[in-house]
Order: C-alpha cells, then structure tokens, then sequence
C-alpha cells in the first residue's frame, strides 16, 4: 500500500495561519506549507508542526490518532514523537520533518523547519562491539537504533541471505502480485549501511555461537568477536513432507529469492494451488490471482483463520477470495505432488504448475540451542530481551518473552514486532534498560480489504463484534476472562489505532467501548 499522505489543502499555514480557537486541546488539523501538506497537533498550550505524510508507506496521519505525545499512522500503526518528529514505533525507520510554531495575533503560524535534535550522547562503558545475527526487521532496526542512540562502535550485521535487509511483507503482497517494482524490496540500500558504519555480511553462514569467548564462529571457521550480540535469526517455513514436494515447481515463501523464484515460474504457469490457508497462503493466492493464474486453496481447517478471528471474519475471507476466482478445498489435504497435479487425501486431482507451501513457520534456534541458551519454542527472553546468557539479546519471530496481558510467555511472529523489539533490544544494550511492553500489530491485505490486528489472544472465551465484515466495516474483540486481549478490524483505522492505545494504557473501558458503542 503507498499513497501520499495528503495534498495542498487546507489554510496555508504559512501565510495565513489558522485562528488559535480552531485548534482545541487535543485536536490535529491539516493545512499546508507551499505543496506540502502540515499537520498542527495541540497539547495544552503546546501546539506542534508536522509533515503529515508518514514516511513508511504515505499514509495520511491527520487520519490517524494523536495521544498527547505522538502521531499514530492509520495504516500501519507506525508512531512519530511531535516534540521531535522520530520515528518511536515500527514500522516507520524515517523521522518526519517538525516545523516551528508561532503565535502571532490570535493565530498560529507555520515557520521554517525545526533544527534536528542531536544524537544522545555515547554511554560508558558502551559494549566494544556488537554483532546482528539475521539481516532481516529485527536486525535491521537494531543496527539503525544504536546509531541513532549514539553508539559508535562497530557493528557487523550477518545474514544468511544474498539480499540487504528486505521489507519483508511485499514478498508476498505488492511485490509477489506485480504492483510493486523490486525496488520497493529492500529496507535501505548498501550505501546507507556504509554511511552508519554498518558492516553487512551478506550470503554468510554461522556455524556456532561460543558465549564463554564473546564470539561467533563461522562456516569458514573464522571467528568475530562481540561485546553484545543480538539473535534475529527469524523463522523458517515449514516444508511438507511427501513424495514430489522436491520438485522443481514447489516452493514455500520467506526469502526475495523465494519471491523471485515464484515469479518466474508464473511466466509459464496457468494453474496454482496454495497448501495451507495461513496469512502467508492466502496472501499468495490473492498475489497470483492478481497475476491471472487459475488458484486452488488445501487446507485441513473447515473455515480460514477461524482459531485466530473467529468465524465472522474467517468466512468473510474465505467469500472474498471465491469472489476474486479462489477455489477452496477445505478439509483436505495433499498426498502427493505430481509433475502437473496435486493429489489429495480424498483421491482427487488438481492441476497445478506451480505450488506453494504455506502451512506456517518454526524459528530459527539451533545456534542458540546448540550455545546453551533457554530454548522453549522459541529463545526465551526476560523484559528486556535478555538472553539466559550475559550480553545476549534475542528479538524478532524466534524470542519468547513475557507478555503482561496475556500473562503468559508469547512467540509473536510479526513485522512490526520484530522492528519493535530490535530497537528495544538496541537500547537495552546501551544500558537503558527499557522493559518491551509494546502490543502486538500486524496487518493483511486480501485484495483491496486489510485486516488490522493489534494485541495477542492465544485463546478467548468471548467474541463480541461491532459491525459486519460484509459490509467491510467491522470491529471484533477477543476476551479471556473478561479482558479484552485483542481487537480486529476491517477499515476501522482509527479504532484500531485506539484499541492499541488502550492496551497500552491498559484502559478496558475504552476497549470495551470500541464494540459496544
């Protein structure tokens, strides 16, 4: 999704200002600079200058929420600082310009734009050095943060792919349905890391990490030392066993060389089945529908998503995806995989050139397990993404960490998580000591229709809806115990936006209000 945040409407706030009383306490209002859309924003007596394009996908914050401290994306919940225009929460990695503020004659005024706040200053003793293991969101955003929280020492970031940091959810959206070109793919280019002194290790293997010695050790048996490390190793799919899944035109869906690879098997392809209704799976039948191709849906589930968001929303994506050509063949699944067809446990057929598995992921932790370190589906962590060893940190889809309002240890494998916790993980590093407490957000796109899902319910023993998916304007929360532990919502931005700042605030009436009206 990009788009551009908004245009030259509104007062010139330049020129002409905008009277004080227009803008309560509280309030945001959209103007503009010459071309440039501006957004003012009131706290008290403070008011606050802003561009009001997001600087993640374009998303128009005078659509989004405004708490008092910070500008919230409608989109992609992506979270700007007013006092200084940072980027706080992922998945934005670019600060949005901040302008001066004037009063001037019962009105305000737009001036030039605000100086940058410095770097904070380097924190002693800061670690001698520190290795990334994973090149992906996590990583990524640690590497940027230690930057931009002053570190200086040297960073080496070591992925195993062939690819820069990539922004992994057009692999199976825009980019994998022809929308996006490839480069939308990677997060920052090689020269961005260079400029940072960010030294990327690309196409590199780890053999073993070796915790007593403050080392990684290599495929090639060379070592590299580290005074903190971050795992981010992420997640691996899950490959289905049986005969013919090594063939040649079946493919699961992480990587950009997976994604690319499903493209150029699309050329010559007419016909797709997608193993498994997960996110992924569904994301990828609505991508190669996009690209013409006749597209069939195995999996065991009687209804898609239904564990996750219930049966209202499962059946609504499930209809949306038969509207847009989609075959599904729930109940079921494969067999074999033939040169040309699948076979399913029921004995029938489905042609297919091309297939692809997306049942789900496991995270990466043999290096981890192999090093000694807690391991319980997935690297176990305390707050603040502490390893069970000194000066080890782990973020992103392999940590399990303590999550305060499911009261329980969770896994989360999502995007905007994963940045989340790489820059907590970054700052913890450099001594802030900074418990992670964010509340968990991803996104999907099924055609023309998101889905926004902010928090974590592993479990629920209440569903209550406002609205109907139907009609594509619908808002579901999921409750255990009389607590609201997560909340849906198909073009609801705005209370999604709320529903997760509810979380945080852990304010259930203001959950509660989201579906009762």
């Amino acid at each position: 999704m990009a788009g551009n945040g908004g245009d030259a409407s509104g007062p010139d706030l330049a020129a002409e200002g905008v009277a004080q009383a227009e803008l309560a306490d509280g309030a945001m209002l959209l103007g503009h600079v010459g071309e440039d859309p501006v957004l003012l924003a009131r706290r008290g007596s403070e008011v606050f200058a802003l561009d009001a394009t997001c600087s993640h996908y374009g998303g128009p914050l005078a659509e989004g929420l405004f708490d008092g401290e910070q500008l919230r994306c409608p989109w992609h919940h992506a979270c700007f600082s007013v006092r200084t225009g940072a980027a706080v929460g992922a998945p934005a990695l670019n600060p949005i310009t901040r302008y001066e503020v004037t009063a001037r004659d019962g009105r305000w005024f737009v001036g030039a734009e605000a100086p940058g706040h410095p770097a904070p200053a380097p924190l002693t003793p800061a670690p001698a050095s520190v290795v990334i293991l994973g090149a992906g969101a996590a990583g990524n955003a640690a590497a940027e943060t230690l930057r931009a929280e002053g570190y200086q020492g040297p960073i080496t970031m070591i992925g195993a792919e062939d690819f820069v940091p990539p922004d992994r959810p057009n692999l199976s959206k825009d980019y994998l349905a022809g929308h996006a070109p490839e480069d939308w793919v990677p997060l920052r280019g090689e020269d961005f890391y260079a400029e940072r002194r960010i030294a990327l290790r690309l196409n590199t293997t780890v053999a073993s990490i070796d915790p007593a010695g403050r080392a990684v050790v290599l495929a090639d048996g060379s070592r590299v030392e580290y005074g903190a490390l971050l795992l981010a190793t992420g997640a691996e799919p899950v490959r289905l066993h049986m005969p013919g899944a090594d063939r040649a035109h079946v493919f699961t869906l992480r990587s950009v060389a997976d994604s690319r690879a499903i493209i150029a098997r699309v050329a010559g392809a007419r016909r797709a089945v997608v193993l498994g209704a997960s996110f992924i799976g569904l994301e990828v039948a609505a991508a190669l529908r996009a690209r013409e191709l006749e597209v069939h849906v195995v999996a065991p589930e009687a209804l898609p998503f239904e564990r996750i968001l219930g049966r209202q929303l499962g059946e609504f994506v499930q209809a949306i995806h038969e509207a847009h050509g989609v075959g599904f063949h729930l109940g079921h699944t494969a067999k074999e995989i033939g040169e040309s067809a699948v076979t399913l446990d029921d004995g029938s057929t489905l042609a297919a050139d091309l297939v692809v598995m997306g049942v789900g992921v496991r995270p990466r932790v043999a290096l981890a397990e192999a090093a000694g370190l807690r391991v319980e589906n997935g690297v176990v962590v305390d707050e603040h993404l502490r390893t069970s060893a000194d000066e080890i940190w782990a973020a992103g889809d392999i940590a399990r960490y303590p999550d305060r309002r499911c009261g329980e240890s969770i896994r989360v494998e999502h995007w905007a998580v994963a940045e989340q916790q790489g820059m907590t993980a970054a700052r913890n590093m450099l001594g802030r000591n900074e418990p992670y407490r964010n509340v968990p957000f991803f996104w999907s796109q099924h055609y023309d229709v998101p889905i926004n899902y902010v928090g974590h319910a592993p479990s629920w023993d209440e569903l209550v809806a406002r609205g109907s998916a139907a009609d594509r304007d619908v808002v579901v929360a999921y409750r255990r115990g009389g607590k609201t532990l997560a909340v849906a919502s198909i073009y609801r931005d705005v209370d999604s936006l709320r529903a997760e700042l509810a979380m945080e605030r852990d304010d259930e009436a203001a959950l509660a209000s989201l579906v009762t009206g």
